[in-house]
């Protein structure tokens, strides 16, 4: 049983849950060992801390996303980042080559997490890039907006801080436009998903579902409320219920039971919940917040492929969120084109096991020479 070191960022569950997809399926056969931060740790700790032998998560100082006034703050968010760049990443890189020595661990993955690909690096394993992120640097995005295409370049130069190099790497998308020039290397897939997303059979109780960033303005909340559906929120925490909308605790669980049985979602616009949702055929109108631009270009996807609509989170209204749910047949012929057809979970495990079999033999052949 050969070992493997994961790593992966900490902000929102996004990452965490993508990543939970691949342990599920390599922890039968390999030695897992899991680094992450913030919701990310918590996430995976609850989620493999009982019952899962080969799988040890461990926490690492990460970088988070900065807020001011209730908004993303892009300057103090990069701010953040060099400084965590400059007063963290050199102790974390040490103790991370020291694990990877003491666990001999043949292979590195990391979802944009910077401490991992550095240590490998220095102790000379394989390491493979599988995230989101990686679409700002390799995907041909002519068809968005003039500002987000700037936006994506812009933010694309932080993509290097995380990882400048990688045996393989993977950008999990639920879009798939065309690559650049000079990226052809790069694998697309879909989003990773768990087992409990694939295998789900999804039918509408009438509800809608909402998963919202702990910044939401309350302004959001009550749209939600007056939009004339059940609305289960998730994301804010426990709070008491405002006419039909009721604020959900935390549980993953119920979480992906809900998601299966909603009717349609309204949701913050991350690229692994977009991609659950369309795997289980649900129409989704996403909430991307303006200086979000990884957040607004999967917004504009969704809507390239019809399978739902969005507005920024600044400027919805009510008359928005009401016309998207008096319409969501428009939406039913695009989604059957998709639903059941997302998950990248096997085209990812493939390649990591044709690394672990290269791995396993330059082993053998170093121990044959001996």
């Amino acid at each position: 049983m050969a070992t493997i070191a994961i790593s992966l960022c900490g902000e929102g569950r996004g990452h965490a849950t993508r990543v939970c997809s691949l342990i599920e399926q390599l922890e039968q056969i390999h030695e897992i060992r899991v680094y992450s931060s913030d919701e990310g740790y918590k996430f995976l700790k609850d989620k493999f801390s009982n019952g899962h032998p080969t799988v040890t998560v461990s926490r690492i100082p990460g970088i988070t996303f900065q807020y001011s006034g209730g908004r993303l703050d892009v300057i103090r968010t990069i701010k953040t980042g060099l400084e965590y760049q400059a007063s963290e990443i050199g102790n974390l890189v040490d103790r991370l080559i020291g694990d990877l020595e003491t666990y001999n661990v043949s292979l590195a993955i990391t979802d944009f997490e910077p401490g991992l690909p550095r240590a490998a690096a220095r102790y000379g394993i394989p390491l493979i890039s599988i995230d989101h992120q990686h679409f700002l640097l390799s995907y041909e995005l002519d068809a968005l907006p003039q500002v987000l295409q700037w936006h994506a370049w812009f933010i694309g130069n932080a993509v290097w801080m995380y990882v400048s190099e990688a045996s393989e790497t993977i950008v999990s998308a639920f879009f798939k436009p065309k690559l650049r020039a000079g990226w052809e290397h790069v694998v697309q897939v879909g989003p990773l998903l768990r087992h409990e997303i694939t295998s789900k059979v999804p039918r509408d109780d009438g509800y809608v579902l909402s998963y919202l960033r702990r910044h939401t303005p309350f302004s959001m909340i009550e749209i939600l409320a007056d939009c004339g559906l059940p609305v289960k929120v998730y994301g804010l925490g426990e709070r008491e219920s405002i006419g039909q909308l009721s604020f959900q605790p935390i549980d993953e669980h119920q979480f992906v039971e809900d998601l299966a049985n909603c009717r349609a979602v309204i949701s913050a616009a991350g690229n692994q919940l977009i991609g659950e949702a369309l795997h289980l055929g649900k129409p989704m109108f996403v909430l991307p917040e303006r200086a979000h631009g990884e957040q607004s270009t999967n917004s504009f996807f969704l809507r390239n492929m019809a399978c739902g609509d969005f507005e920024y989170l600044e400027n919805v209204t009510l008359d928005q969120v009401k016309s998207f749910l008096e319409n969501l047949e428009q939406y039913c012929v695009p989604l059957k084109k998709v639903v059941g057809q997302m998950d990248g979970t096997a085209a990812v495990l493939k390649i990591i096991q044709r690394w672990m079999s290269r791995q396993e033999d330059s082993r053998s052949s170093k121990n044959h020479r001996h």
